[in-house]
């Protein structure tokens, strides 16, 4: 089992830990229990969880048992690490949905293995007289203050309320509940979440006379300065609600250089060897974006399984460069989704052929008919790949699947006309 803790350091993925001598020597023993906890501030998780996530699928694939907490009860109230000010506290009927969403992208990504519980099952019943005497009385005002982020909020102007600075204690509950009655001994986050992970194992040791372990790896952070899991349109979730498959297709392949080696190796289920292979043939020809289409595809599929990753990848290729004509239904429905999609004009029909004239301006693609018939004139246009001449038609040659037709201005603009669709208004 040490194995599992060397791919782990090689994929960057240790950096505070408990004991890890100690902690390989229990891996060998036999399968251990261990948790990764989940804020269910959102009704999604986003990026920025998959680390997470894999690191309980790579100890599930290695036997081990993996359990995702959702905090329902410490949703409630917010870790302080990494905000400047108290949060807006979220209703149970939100909390709920928050709750159940992030299971099912749990068992997504981590497999039926895993167990999904809720903090708030175990605390929601606990006395504030019994939470001081049984958790309360085992950590000091001193410990707690020692936390980067707690000293940051106090010294801060808005300072820290009770509430979150009590936020720990509840962490630390959590851990030691886990471990009494579900048997965990390992608990697992991001680095800035390690003060709150040895509050847990110091709580079990103080608590039940145990031992229990714990490591985080780095927070990742983008070589290119921006916030890792965020573009221009804000947070790429997991849920295809709120960041479409083909938008999170996307987000891996405009990747930095510098990045995808890093994000090969601890945001996929490749094997080391083969990222390190993957990347050398990458630096021998970058612009061909080979590695950052193998992370886009292992990615999307780990959330949104291999098809959706398939039809992003296609859809992907029919916007910047490869041939529309080859493309599959699927991949063209995306298209569809992404780029606007007008219907034909009233009473037209492709066996006829079909002015391009009122779909160019009817999507957005010109401004007027006259700059749409300057537009064709000047081989501005392309309709499923062909350019189109002064005069040209929209003919059935141009549809796909029997109801699309993309259509090109420059390089960048895009639009589809979807057969399907109710008619352009004249």
């Amino acid at each position: 089992m040490s194995s599992l803790l060397d791919d782990l350091r090689d994929r960057g993925l240790v950096q505070d830990s408990t004991d890890l001598d100690a902690l390989a020597d229990r891996l060998a023993e036999g399968p251990i229990a261990l948790y990764y906890g989940c804020d269910p501030s959102a009704p999604s998780l986003h990026a920025g969880n998959l680390i997470g996530l894999l690191v309980l699928r790579r100890f599930a694939d290695a036997g081990h048992r993996p359990v995702a907490l959702v905090g329902g009860a410490t949703g409630m109230i917010g870790d302080p690490g990494g905000r400047s000010e108290e949060r807006n506290l979220l209703d149970d009927e939100t909390l709920a949905a928050n709750v159940a969403g992030i299971g099912a992208q749990v068992h997504q990504i981590v497999g039926e293995v895993a167990t999904v519980v809720n903090n708030r099952d175990w605390t929601e019943g606990i006395g504030v007289l019994e939470f001081l005497r049984d958790v309360g009385k085992h950590v000091t005002v001193n410990q707690m203050l020692a936390k980067e982020s707690v000293k940051a909020r106090v010294s801060s102007e808005h300072g820290i309320s009770y509430t979150e600075f009590s936020y720990q204690l509840l962490q630390a509950n959590d851990f030691w509940h886990l471990h009494a009655h579900e048997g965990v001994e390992l608990q697992i986050g991001g680095s800035d979440q390690w003060g709150n992970l040895v509050a847990g194992v110091d709580l079990i040791r103080r608590r039940s006379q145990a031992s229990a372990h714990a490591f985080t790896w780095p927070l990742i952070t983008r070589a290119d300065g921006a916030k890792f899991g965020k573009s221009t349109g804000g947070a790429i979730w997991l849920d295809p609600a709120q960041t479409s498959p083909y938008q999170f297709f996307q987000y891996w392949m405009n990747v930095d250089d510098r990045d995808v080696q890093r994000f090969l190796l601890q945001l996929t289920l490749l094997d080391v060897a083969e990222v390190r292979d993957l990347v050398a043939v990458h630096a021998d020809a970058p612009q061909e974006r080979a590695a950052q289409r193998r992370l886009a595809h292992e990615v999307t599929s780990l959330v949104h399984g291999t098809d959706a990753a398939q039809a992003a990848a296609e859809a992907s290729s029919v916007l910047f460069g490869g041939d529309p004509t080859d493309a599959s239904a699927a991949a063209w429905a995306v298209v569809a989704e992404e780029v606007d999609a007008v219907g034909p004009p009233e009473g037209a029909s492709v066996q006829e052929g079909i002015d391009p004239v009122p779909v160019l301006v009817g999507a957005g693609l010109a401004k007027s008919n006259s700059d749409a018939r300057r537009l064709v004139r000047d081989g501005g246009v392309r309709v499923t790949g062909r350019r189109l001449e002064d005069g040209d038609r929209i003919g059935a040659a141009d549809v796909r699947h029997g109801r699309y037709v993309l259509l090109a201005r420059g390089r960048k603009a895009f639009a589809v006309l979807d057969l399907e669709k109710d008619p352009l208004s004249s």
